[in-house]
């Protein structure tokens, strides 16, 4: 298996059975092996997690699913101002949290977001799974109502309990420095609530830094935690 990191949370991981891109918006794609189905993954539209240059994606010779977050709506408005094609719209599923999809070498799972769209658990027909959070986390601002961290805190917990006890082999999960020590949170509920094989960090604005300092508090991780260091990053496992 070998995962290229893209940008912030944008990663291509790549196996025999299928190509998986996730919430590519930035960085430079590797060129994509012929035959493998390729699953494009958008968890919501936010622009740091979208564009709509991903629908160009779907060439002649390329099997092409597109996996989007429900609120990467797909309107008569945006199919026009996208230039999507009845072909590519197609091949299009738009998906809520806790809705499941079955692609040809893939089983899909969805789990509701903290903020838009969803997360992404995949499941390949050899039994490997893949977690992509989106933006699903324990945001917490210093500075916002106390009321709205604590609403945050009770969602994030409720949202990702369908993990609960499950075995991941690959998780790409958040681990914000804008949060300061609050962006250790999230990944580590994550790697405490589900068995998390190799977690790769994302979200951190070029900060890759900030892994350091999260296992610096959290040394028990080190051995499941995988650094992100540089775009363009290649990782074989």
């Amino acid at each position: 298996m070998k995962v290229t990191f893209l940008d912030n949370s944008g990663f291509l991981a790549e196996t025999d059975a299928a190509a998986l891109l996730f919430d590519w918006w930035k960085g430079e794609l590797p060129a994509l092996r012929p035959g493998v189905p390729l699953y494009v993954f958008a968890s919501h539209r936010h622009e740091d997690h979208f564009k709509p240059e991903i629908f160009a994606l779907d060439g002649e010779t390329q099997d092409v699913r597109f996996i989007l977050g429900h609120d990467v709506r797909l309107g008569p408005r945006n199919r026009e101002r996208w230039n999507l094609s009845p072909e590519t719209a197609a091949k299009c599923r738009a998906l809520k949290g806790g809705q499941t999809l079955s692609l040809p070498r893939a089983e899909v799972e969805t789990l509701s977001s903290t903020d838009e769209g969803v997360a992404f658990l995949v499941t390949l027909p050899d039994g490997r799974t893949f977690f992509h959070a989106g933006d699903l986390n324990w945001w917490h601002w210093e500075g916002e109502d106390k009321a709205w961290n604590n609403n945050m805190a009770a969602n994030f917990k409720k949202y990702t309990e369908p993990l609960r006890g499950r075995t991941i082999d690959l998780a790409m999960l958040p681990l914000d420095p804008r949060l300061g020590e609050a962006g250790f949170w999230g990944p580590k509920y994550f790697l405490e609530l589900a068995d998390v094989k190799k977690f790769l960090p994302m979200h951190q604005w070029g900060d890759f830094g900030f892994t350091g300092r999260f296992l610096e508090k959290y040394p028990e991780f080190a051995g499941r935690t995988v650094p992100v260091e540089r775009t363009g990053q290649v990782f074989c496992f």
